[in-house]
């Protein structure tokens, strides 16, 4: 098996109080997530060394063995990989990797910033798997009611008014709109997945951090914009 990031994150075992990660003699890991792994200084180990899995389901119910059609949702815990918290963690798992095309296409400052747009997308998928609150107090140095202020009335504050991409605004500019669309799909995940039998947000921070995803992803937008003129 080839393991993603995402794969890694919903791996992960605990034992004897540190965080593990067996790898099966014949597994791969891609770039990603043996970074991944490194940065969170989260052991590699032979899969033979891994105790008898046990599986729980959400009903209650025990498996020592993992069915193809269900994945983790957090520590041994498995649900079906329809689940909409699954289909939340695949659409930041795209939204990472249009980011970071868009990173290799862009120049400094703007890369730098995207950078940092990317570093909160991967705190999304950590917080959302331990059950840990995002922090994000600031994005690219904006607060949440300064990214809301320009977002909206960008005339007046960069001089360049709302505007439909074109194809002639470049590549850099048009990868910035794609990112822009990835970001919303995920919030629209996001929505779906943490959203109760009563209609109650119960993960408020991550929707509020996607929406200023989405509003800082613009903003570079109506910047670019307005530096092609």
């Amino acid at each position: 098996m080839l393991y993603t990031e995402e794969n890694v994150r919903a791996n992960i075992r605990n034992r004897q109080g540190q965080r593990v990660f067996f790898l099966g003699e014949k597994d791969t890991l891609t770039p990603g997530a043996r970074d991944f792994l490194t940065r969170e200084k989260i052991p590699i180990r032979p899969a033979s060394e891994a105790p008898i899995a046990e599986y729980r389901l959400p009903n209650g119910a025990v498996l020592t063995e993992k069915p193809e059609h269900m994945t983790h949702l957090h520590g041994d815990v498995l649900v079906p990989k329809t689940h909409p918290r699954i289909a939340f963690r695949g659409a930041v798992d795209a939204l990472e990797a249009e980011l970071l095309l868009c990173q290799n296409a862009l120049n400094k400052p703007h890369s730098g910033e995207i950078g940092e747009i990317l570093s909160l997308a991967r705190q999304l998928i950590r917080c959302e798997v331990l059950s840990e609150k995002v922090k994000c107090d600031k994005l690219c140095g904006l607060s949440a009611e300064q990214i809301r202020a320009r977002s909206h009335h960008p005339a007046d504050y960069y001089g360049q008014p709302h505007f439909m991409p074109e194809a002639t605004d470049g590549e850099a500019l048009l990868r910035l709109n794609r990112c822009r669309c990835a970001v919303r799909s995920a919030e629209l995940a996001a929505a779906h997945a943490f959203t109760d039998s009563e209609g109650n947000c119960t993960r408020p921070d991550i929707l509020q951090a996607l929406n200023r995803m989405s509003g800082m992803v613009y903003i570079l937008m109506i910047r670019m914009k307005k530096d092609l003129g």
